[in-house]
């Protein structure tokens, strides 16, 4: 599948660039802020070859693709282009938690990628020191380790270019005022251990490395103070005066109101975090290991981000988000792999198996959205499994030591200083796959034969005859080109009246200036050529009046051209109108209507 071409039918279908405000992506899905959410096809979206489900949670409209999420997300950036500065109207009709969760994902999904391969390297380095292969005083692990802690120590750098994306303010600047927090010249002012102080106001000493809440509140500030250092800076001196005023007030703030308050904060959630743990250390694992499936659904699975990288850059390791999701992860995959020893159905077999190995390797998304959602009891089941094994991982004081999507390729992460930690870990995998398998498969599904069979003709698109007349194969068409299908399959139609209308709903993608052959896109994505007789470019738009013009939105039914076909005859020319589906490739099956139709009846039917 190409899923470049995913990429663009998505940016069609969630209204294109114009309407696309800020996209990021996370493992599995792209993650749209949308101008107006209802120019957003939801239904040609989930019709989308290669588009897995659509959720709107969270303040994101979110287009769920797979693996290969990052090819169809650089199509879509190429088309919008790196920054985005267009303005979401305000809605009053969404909620705090909705914001708040917003604001997290945006923040911190741009740098998961980084943590992530951070967590990798301190679990590799985990397991070389715990087989004696390197020591951890020798000078190859000192710059190995340096590698892994240096996207925790500069997480206030990361965190504000997704903020700033966020807020909308300049993500290079957003990023300095970060460096001014970490800068080592305010490290050695607190280390002397006197009173530090700017313009005779006490700065309270604070290590701002590992921390998070910081400086997205700082970059949140900045989102006011940047339009006003624009606004009052004269425009022929704006290059420099515009990034010194953003400084000289966000700097000191930052360090002496903001940053503070803050670290305030951020110590209050770890002890919060740490209390918990103390007083019922299995219930966060318990929790998030049956209800993470419902989390992901409703986009709220990164509320615990924050907590859970809060703990791992001061602690080393967390509790927060790590066993419960690995219990959940697992007990996903093993509700897919029952569905797929049970079905009957091939189709369904074959999905069940693929996205069970994906959800096993700790990516669940093909799996709950291609499989256990849609058959409800085997998500029940992992639910329940993943309780059971969520249960275990916090009696047994369960940790993740690296910021990894937990699954059976991050078990590293769970290499520790506990040598037992890995060993829970190990065992938490084999209850929650083991005891959600043994339910999912007990409790059974409805199995989707005949569903599957009614979802596939419900999926095949119907193409409208645009004119009526006789239909005959295009391979008969007097041209090579259409007739060797060089531009694509389709029909030829002896048209018995003068007016053509679109067979789709969808955009006029081009109009030859000959006005004899006009192109178009449908909201589900096909490609269509209507070409009105054969050779009559020569005739140079005499015969022809055109109603459209390129980038109009039309629907099914609606007049595009007259032609006038007795002057096409009497100027000797072929007067077949030809229908060609031109991204033909994309389809497994084109069949086409035979006999006499009127204009809107079904002349082909797309799979």
């Amino acid at each position: 599948m190409d899923y470049r071409e995913v990429g663009r039918n998505v940016l069609q279908h969630v209204g294109g660039k114009e309407n696309v405000v800020s996209l990021t992506h996370c493992a599995t899905r792209l993650r749209f802020e949308l101008k107006d959410k209802k120019k957003a096809d939801t239904k040609a979206l989930e019709k989308t070859s290669g588009v897995i489900s659509v959720v709107d949670s969270g303040g994101q409209y979110q287009v769920v693709i797979g693996n290969e999420v990052q090819t169809a997300f650089k199509e879509i950036q190429k088309a919008v282009g790196n920054s985005i500065k267009q303005k979401k109207p305000s809605d009053s009709q969404e909620s705090i938690i909705s914001r708040l969760i917003s604001i997290i994902s945006t923040t911190f999904t741009p740098m998961i990628p980084a943590i992530t391969g951070a967590g990798m390297v301190k679990a590799i380095l985990a397991v070389l020191t715990l087989t004696g292969v390197l020591s951890d005083s020798s000078q190859t692990y000192i710059i190995l380790n340096t590698i892994a802690d240096a996207a925790f120590y500069f997480m206030p750098v990361l965190l504000a270019y997704g903020a700033a994306i966020k807020f909308d303010v300049s993500p290079i600047l957003a990023i300095t005022v970060a460096g001014i927090l970490l800068h080592p010249n305010i490290s050695q002012l607190f280390s002397t251990g006197d009173a530090v102080s700017f313009l005779g106001i006490p700065v309270l000493a604070a290590d701002y490395a590992g921390s998070v809440l910081p400086i997205i509140f700082t970059v949140w500030i900045m989102s006011y103070v940047e339009p006003f250092a624009d606004r009052i800076s004269p425009s022929f001196i704006k290059f420099f005066t515009k990034p010194m005023l953003v400084f000289l007030i966000m700097g000191p703030l930052a360090l002496v109101v903001i940053g503070p308050f803050g670290t305030l904060l951020n110590d209050l959630v770890a002890v919060g975090a740490e209390w918990i743990n103390g007083k019922a250390a299995w219930l966060i694992p318990f929790l998030m290991g049956g209800l993470q499936p419902f989390l992901v659904v409703t986009g709220t699975a990164w509320a615990m981000t924050p907590i859970a990288t809060m703990q791992l850059s001061s602690n080393g390791s967390e509790m927060i988000n790590g066993p419960g999701m690995l219990a959940s992860n697992i007990a996903q995959s093993g509700a897919t792999f029952a569905v797929a020893a049970k079905t009957k159905n091939k189709e369904l077999k074959q999905l069940a198996v693929s996205t069970g190995i994906t959800a096993l390797m700790g990516i669940t998304e093909p799996s709950l959205y291609g499989v256990t959602l849609k058959l409800k009891k085997p998500l029940v089941a992992s639910m329940i499994g993943g309780a059971i094994a969520g249960l275990y991982a916090g009696l047994s004081g369960l940790v993740r030591y690296a910021f990894v999507s937990p699954g059976l390729a991050a078990l590293p992460a769970f290499i520790g200083e506990n040598p037992m930690n890995i060993v829970h870990a190990i065992i938490t995998c084999v209850i929650a796959f083991v005891a959600t398998f043994i339910i999912a498969y007990l409790i059974g599904f409805d199995d989707t034969s005949d569903e599957l069979e009614q979802a596939s003709a419900e999926s095949s698109i119907i193409i409208e005859s645009p004119i009526k007349g006789s239909i005959y194969p295009i391979s008969e068409v007097n041209d090579a080109v259409f007739s060797k299908g060089l531009l694509g399959k389709g029909v030829a139609i002896h048209p018995e009246e003068n007016s053509i209308y679109s067979p789709v709903d969808g955009e006029v993608i081009t109009i030859l200036e000959s006005k004899h052959a006009i192109g178009l896109r449908s909201k589900d994505g096909i490609e269509l050529l209507i070409h009105v007789g054969i050779d009559t470019v020569n005739l140079k738009g005499k015969p022809f009046e055109v109603f459209v013009k390129a980038g109009d939105q039309v629907s099914a039914g609606q007049l595009l051209i007259d032609a006038d076909f007795d002057s096409i005859r009497n100027a000797g020319y072929d007067d077949t109108v030809i229908v060609v589906v031109t991204n033909s490739e994309n389809y497994e099956v084109i069949s086409e209507t035979t006999g006499n139709l009127k204009e809107h009846e079904p002349l082909m039917q797309i799979s």
